[in-house]
């Protein structure tokens, strides 16, 4: 186990970008005309290894500017709650704060670009599962800060297995750490972050280090737990895990997949299941003009977990199945979120992230700051579910799974679950 401090200061920030540019032009209200989204080796399927064990891809995309640049490049920091880059409508922990209502904004819109109100709250501890190591995860989260007018973050990185892991094969286990720490501390900014760090990314390591974040969260008066990764489900022993997902006082959050189909842990009745949204805005104006289904989401009713009782009162589109996912957020690489990120992948420099990972850190971050901090997923699910209407935005448009085959209706579907939220009444 080590402590890493999470803050930098101003003229430690100032020397480590003061010889950066920006690589693109400043473009009003337009992604990049040549971007396009990147699935990093990370979040591909991962075969079992050489002793059968099972492997877990991250759930993340990169939005890459063009065919030749994989990020927006380094800038000096200004502490204004705006984009590092102006004109682009990527979101902000501001902009996505004012888009859910959980701060109170004047601005119309919520363009990225004029709002900064950020997230205020959040108590005792979120702990993020990752595996292999992000050596720069500390420095990383301080310049995210830093930039958009956050507090320090108080980060603690464990080592799950004991000794410091190696840095991962690929760099998406480091951008993957970068994200779920910049945005679980965005929509919690008070919290106490733990980063728990597995060996690699087979489930036996894994799954150890969530008894280790369990522990952690457990030890801190309670909050959640994150994990931002997952394997096709349908394996054997598949429901035997599920009691690693129930230590008293900790809510479990994991991500849906970033395609059609289910993810485990996704699909376990002992966690929020994470699914994905698009924020669509107008290219003129910056402004909202509304959130639907992200296609790509991982969706479905599990093959193998029966219907918990919180879905009782869906039945009729899960059947006797555990369906997925239960609540969602914006996750859609093209309408992706800012990460700052000092890794192997192409250097230092601020990413547009997409996938399901961006909703496991993030809900994991707003459930914290909504400060229920109650007994088990289970209970946080039956408070979600007994709330429809009321403190989530129904999602009406847009559809998912496999063949594309479901949609997105009034209450409850298997896109998005029972919406995403507003404010932070009935998490």
């Amino acid at each position: 186990m080590k402590k890493i401090g999470a803050s930098l200061s101003a003229a430690a920030l100032a020397c480590l970008l003061a010889s950066s540019t920006p690589q693109f032009a400043q473009v009003v209200h337009r992604a990049p005309q040549k971007s396009h989204a990147y699935t990093p080796e990370s979040s591909l399927p991962q075969p079992p290894n050489a002793r059968g064990q099972i492997m877990a891809n991250t759930h993340l995309r990169i939005l890459l500017p063009s065919a030749t640049q994989r990020h927006f490049g380094a800038a000096a920091v200004q502490p204004n709650e705006l984009p590092p880059f102006a004109g682009y409508l990527f979101e902000t922990p501001a902009s996505l704060a004012c888009v859910y209502s959980l701060v109170k904004s004047t601005v119309r819109g919520c363009n990225p670009n004029a709002t900064t109100a950020n997230p205020t709250g959040g108590s005792h501890a979120i702990a993020i599962v990752d595996a292999f190591d992000d050596p720069t995860a500390a420095s990383d989260l301080a310049v995210f800060s830093a930039q958009f007018g956050l507090p320090p973050a108080d980060l603690t990185v464990v080592y799950a297995q004991g000794a410091e892991p190696a840095v991962g094969p690929s760099a998406g286990w480091e951008i993957e750490e970068a994200l779920d720490t910049q945005w679980a501390h965005a929509m919690a900014p008070n919290a106490k972050l733990y980063l728990v760090e597995a060996a690699n990314n087979s489930f036996t390591n894994l799954f150890g280090a969530v008894i280790v974040a369990s522990n952690l969260v457990a030890g801190a008066g309670g909050g959640e737990v994150s994990m931002s990764w997952g394997s096709g489900e349908e394996f054997a022993g598949e429901a035997s895990l599920d009691s690693f997902f129930t230590a008293p006082g900790v809510v479990y959050v994991a991500s849906s997949g970033d395609a059609p189909g289910v993810q485990y842990p996704s699909a376990s009745p002992n966690v929020i299941s994470a699914g994905g949204t698009t924020i669509s805005r107008d290219l003129n104006t910056g402004n909202l003009i509304l959130e639907n289904a992200w296609q790509d989401a991982g969706s479905g009713v599990s093959q193998v977990e029966p219907r918990p009782k919180f879905q009782n009162g869906v039945s009729y589109l899960v059947g006797n199945g555990r369906g997925t996912p239960d609540l969602a957020f914006d996750s859609n690489p093209n309408t992706g979120v800012w990460v700052f990120d000092t890794n192997t992948f192409d250097g230092t420099g601020w990413f547009i992230v997409g996938g399901t990972s961006v909703a496991a850190p993030s809900l994991a971050g707003i459930i914290n700051a909504a400060g229920g901090f109650r007994a088990s997923s289970a209970a946080e699910n039956q408070e979600i579910y007994s709330r429809f209407g009321r403190g989530f935005n129904d999602i009406l448009y847009g559809n998912c799974g496999p063949n594309i085959s479901d949609f997105s209706l009034p209450g409850y579907d298997l896109c998005t679950g029972v919406g995403s939220v507003h404010g932070l009444e009935g998490k």
